[in-house]
């Protein structure tokens, strides 16, 4: 690539030499965020259509457990071919979930399409690091990956209530077949680019090998685990959980900071933490659409708007936080994670309160949105920022890549115990309005145990 400066001339990111990897780019973490996020206000009303309400959490942690392993899977196959062939394979698995997701006549082959997204957007993303990596100067990365995160806004204040209204007007299949013509115009504009990188040789990784064989473990054990919870009622379940769980304990404490499980100060703690909060935020979030166009009768755009209240709450901290930060230095990054999760913990518990209560309306439920949202957007790029502050030199991958997979895992996991425990009191004939209380609740526990964490992260220096 040409040099970004020429003595004082300032160079962008949409300059001729980058424009197109730019717009591809933006493009395609757009595409993978809107999937992801439209899918949040459609799942009530496919998983009624599919006649599957008992696999409804399985919708969303397909996807997260197979884009954990995406993730690692193609990082070795990038860093092994260069990132032309990987793209292409990621894109074309990305496609094929959409198709089947599209074409879906059962909650299974729902599922099934599901993890083929999840693996192909875990896949997508990976590339897209990469190519930033080595087609951007370094001057205009922090512009890049500015821009990479934006992609991200867009998609989460208006799909939800976009894909509320397709599935609502026309049909829930649309949410997916959009995507494609969006997916064709990323793919146009990167691969010229791409097809030119080539790889960066390095010397055998065994620990490379390793995290991918313990992502592959961590979503069987995880997949086991939950299936069993699901039926926990019989003895198979229980067998079927306590193997699960024993599968995942040796990948967790390879994937995770030393000390997590011990609850650490400092690396160990943040990550914990974020992991917790972050995962109750998606699976409330989830199972509060449910709960919506289930219990309270809202249409799914409605809800969707209900959802994008917490987006914008969400931008909104971001953004206060950074300027904070930029105040006071960095000194009040642990007070405002804890001040973020305890704003959380409001908004979850008015959240169980807006469906608990008979006359608790759309202006409630708007409201609890917006506090949990902004408790996110308080907690979660500080805790980003703590947990890069314990990484030494050399090591920031490494962090990064903790981040990434609690990030991934946690959600994965919260849904999927919420979905047990739908099933469980579909099972048990205890009702659907049970079964959504108890998976929201138990993520109010979860922000609980995260908001105690949170007392043990240790900014560097502090």
């Amino acid at each position: 690539m040409t040099s970004t400066t020429t003595g004082s001339t300032k160079v962008s990111i949409f300059d001729a030499p980058y424009r197109a990897l730019t717009i591809g780019i933006i493009l395609a973490v757009t595409t993978v965020a809107f999937e992801g996020l439209a899918i949040t206000t459609i799942a009530p009303k496919l998983a009624q259509q599919l006649n599957g309400l008992q696999l409804y959490g399985w919708i969303f942690t397909a996807f997260m457990l197979s884009q954990i392993i995406g993730t690692m899977v193609m990082g070795k196959q990038v860093d092994k071919r260069g990132v032309f062939k990987p793209f292409v394979w990621a894109i074309g698995l990305f496609v094929v979930g959409i198709v089947i997701a599209a074409l879906s006549y059962n909650m299974l082959m729902l599922i099934a399409g599901r993890a083929f997204q999840g693996f192909g957007a875990g896949s997508i993303i990976t590339c897209v690091y990469y190519s930033i990596t080595l087609s951007y100067p370094d001057a205009l990365r922090t512009k890049i990956l500015a821009a990479f995160s934006s992609a991200y806004i867009l998609p989460a204040l208006i799909g939800p209530y976009f894909a509320g209204v397709l599935a609502e007007f026309v049909s829930w299949r649309f949410v997916f077949w959009f995507v494609l013509p969006l997916i064709a115009l990323a793919v146009f504009l990167t691969l010229p680019t791409f097809r030119n990188i080539k790889a960066i040789k390095h010397a055998p990784d065994q620990k490379g090998t390793h995290t991918e064989i313990y992502a592959v473990l961590i979503a069987i054990g995880t997949g086991l685990l939950l299936t069993g919870l699901g039926m926990i009622t019989d003895w198979k379940g229980i067998i079927l959980a306590i193997v699960g769980a024993v599968v995942m304990i040796q990948p967790l404490r390879k994937l995770l900071p030393e000390g997590s499980f011990r609850v650490k100060r400092g690396l160990a703690a943040t990550i914990l933490t974020r992991g917790l909060y972050f995962a109750c935020y998606i699976a409330a979030e989830s199972y509060v659409v449910l709960a919506f166009t289930e219990l309270k009768g809202y249409s799914s755009d409605i809800a969707g708007l209900i959802i994008a209240g917490g987006s914008l709450a969400w931008s909104f901290a971001a953004w206060l936080q950074s300027k904070l930060d930029e105040k006071d230095g960095g000194s009040g990054r642990e007070k405002r994670v804890i001040v973020g999760i305890g704003i959380m913990i409001v908004g979850i518990a008015m959240v169980i309160t807006t469906i608990g209560w008979p006359g608790g309306g759309i202006a409630l439920a708007v409201m609890s949105q917006i506090l949990a949202g902004f408790g996110m957007g308080l907690s979660n790029p500080t805790t980003g920022a703590i947990a890069l502050q314990h990484a030494s030199s050399g090591k920031e991958g490494e962090v990064s890549s903790n981040i990434q997979f609690i990030d991934a895992f946690g959600p994965g996991l919260s849904i999927g115990i919420g979905g047990a425990l739908i099933a469980i009191s579909e099972s048990l004939e205890m009702g659907i309005y049970t079964g959504i209380m108890l998976a929201i609740s138990i993520q109010l526990v979860f922000l609980l145990l995260s908001f105690a964490a949170a007392f043990r992260i240790k900014t560097k220096g502090s």
